[in-house]
């Protein structure tokens, strides 16, 4: 999320635009490239001196939790990768800005040259997943009971077996290992697992 472009606080405090024509719009940029698109709009309107046409600008991501060389890491997940959202008021000249943004591909929905706005509920509900995901981060792999799994390390390897019980807190599951016939609960760690 960028805060070079602030909307303006109402009386209470509450979050209102600083135009009331501002609506949200969905901007297709290249993968991988969302965040330099978020700097390019924003240099844009800057230099244009369009400020009071533009509001904020998302990438939304949520925080992910994964397993490196035994380290326990967090990143940063994108929730929609190659779409940048927008808060806009659509005029020919503000249209142009950002469809004419280095690595803009063009805006999602609508007609060709004059894209639909998504609700201001559709951010909304965008904006707490990003926040929930900042508080309590999810695991970037998520195992539930019941799934197969193959081993890919360890004594086990290349053995079938079905989840019995995952330990988000440890990294580590239980999987059920078919050894001579007989079905063995094993402990394992998440990377020493993978989907089938």
């Amino acid at each position: 999320m960028t805060d070079a472009i602030e909307p303006v606080l109402g009386e209470a405090g509450e979050s209102t635009p600083a135009n009331p024509d501002l609506r949200w719009y969905i901007v297709h940029a290249y993968s991988g490239m969302e965040k330099a698109v978020e700097r390019n709009i924003t240099e844009r309107i800057n230099r244009a001196g369009m400020q009071d046409k533009f509001g904020r600008i998302l990438v939304p991501t949520e925080e992910v939790v994964e397993m490196k060389s035994g380290q326990r890491k967090t990143t940063e997940r994108r929730l929609f990768p190659g779409y940048v959202f927008v808060e806009m008021v659509m005029e020919d000249d503000t249209w142009h800005l950002v469809k004419h943004t280095s690595k803009v591909t063009g805006f999602v929905g609508g007609a060709k040259n004059r894209p639909a706005p998504i609700s201001e509920a559709e951010v909304q509900k965008i904006v707490s997943q990003m926040q929930e995901g900042s508080e309590k981060p999810r695991h970037k792999v998520e195992f539930m009971v019941g799934e197969l799994v193959r081993v890919k390390e360890g004594p086990f390897t290349d053995f079938n077996g079905s989840v019995e019980e995952v330990n988000y807190e440890k990294n580590r599951l239980r999987v059920s290992v078919a050894i001579f016939g007989r079905s063995t609960p094993v402990e394992l760690e998440f990377s020493q697992v993978e989907k089938t």
